[in-house]
């Protein structure tokens, strides 16, 4: 595995804990911590001057150079807080009505799922989930989601990776398959910026949304949404302000007194990841990933070939847990709380039949000895030791 000698010194984390959950809510390098504190000195020091005089053009300047790491147009480009944020301005702006159908699929992110149910609910449109197996290959996923859609299908939303289950689906493949069937397609591209290559306007999707506080080093509440041209001026705000007539995306990005601080600090963030090698920092990661998938799923009794491929190289791994455990939301919530407090490790845990699935991340802050030390407590805190 590669190492990156002083990566640890750069993030500000605990050193009691072993922080295997990058990819819940990541981790802001010193450096960026320290951009972004400026630029809340600035703006305390004369707010009325930092909101009035060229705020828009400094968040226009920062969406260009954000939206060009992902291959994505700067005017077809909106930076806002999270993607789930962008999920209802999406869902808001289709104008979905009555016995109209969303598609999503069942590795979907639990946010997003309930926007699309609350969205329907108001207006009597139907949300349809489609099942995919663990191991289904990419030619069985644009199957079984295209087999879906019916006249009245209005969106598919498809992760590009999948947060519970760490899987990279085939969102251009998916897009292509799309193509003409009068459905739009949104691509949920949450872990996407900084973990992988990506090329947003090679994907062909309708829309895009994109985290960077999580792999791409950018504070909390960055985040990209990308549209394709023929959607732009059906963009709707949900909340209206002063840029409302200048139409998307000032009109989305500039919401009054915001603290804009996180987004204007995101260039600060990708400096830091390309200061240690893009290259690097993600061959380490995914081949950490993988070792930590490796050890634990052994300590589980799992064998190599039960381990769930992610279909690509990616930072964050899932291990199955046995039948039986974390199978509700809440016994998963449960679980992840004891493995926190009892055996001082961060993961994520998500229901996933017939047991849950632990989600495992890892970043240049982790070394092999954390996922060792979890393997070797994890099966007496389960019971099965």
């Amino acid at each position: 595995m590669t190492v990156l000698p002083g990566a640890r010194l750069l993030f500000s984390l605990d050193p009691a804990v072993a922080h295997l959950n990058h990819g819940a809510l990541g981790g802001v390098p010193i450096p960026v911590q320290r951009a972004q504190q400026r630029l809340r000195d600035e703006m305390e020091a004369n707010p009325v001057r930092f909101f009035a005089d060229g705020l828009p053009e400094r968040i226009a300047h920062t969406r260009t150079h954000l939206a060009r790491f992902v291959g994505a147009d700067p005017a077809g480009t909106a930076l806002v807080s999270n993607v789930t944020t962008a999920v209802t301005v999406v869902l808001r702006s289709l104008g979905v009505r009555r016995d109209d159908e969303i598609v999503l699929t069942d590795h979907g992110y639990g946010a997003v799922a309930l926007a699309v149910e609350r969205a329907c609910r108001h207006v009597g449109a139907v949300a349809r989930t489609v099942r995919i197996p663990l191991d289904a290959t990419g030619d069985q996923t644009v199957e079984a989601i295209v087999a879906t859609l019916r006249p009245n299908t209005r969106l598919v939303i498809v992760d590009q990776i999948a947060s519970p289950t760490a899987r990279l689906f085939p969102v251009a493949r998916i897009a292509a398959a799309l193509r003409g069937s009068g459905a739009a397609l949104l691509v949920d591209g949450a872990h996407v910026p900084g973990m992988v290559p990506v090329d947003v306007g090679a994907i062909g999707a309708d829309f895009w949304l994109g985290n960077l506080h999580k792999w791409a080093y950018a504070p909390r509440g960055t985040a990209l949404f990308v549209v394709a041209p023929q959607w732009r001026e059906r963009i709707e705000p949900l909340v209206v302000s002063w840029l409302e007539p200048t139409g998307f995306p000032a009109n989305l990005e500039f919401q009054g007194t915001w603290d804009y601080t996180p987004w204007l600090a995101a260039p600060a963030g990708l400096h830091a990841l390309r200061s240690l090698g893009i290259d690097e920092v993600r061959a380490h990661n995914a081949g950490l990933a993988a070792y930590g998938q490796r050890v634990v799923g052994a300590a589980l009794g799992l064998d190599p070939a039960d381990l769930p491929d992610p279909g690509g190289d990616l930072s964050m791994r899932v291990v199955p847990l046995p039948a039986g455990v974390a199978t509700t939301r809440d016994e998963a919530h449960a679980l992840r709380h004891r493995i926190s407090v009892e055996l001082a490790t961060e993961v994520s845990v998500n229901e996933w039949p017939p047991g849950g699935l632990m989600r495992l991340s890892a970043q240049v802050y982790n070394r092999a000895e954390e996922y060792e030390r979890l393997a070797e407590r994890l099966p007496g805190l389960l019971g099965t030791r």
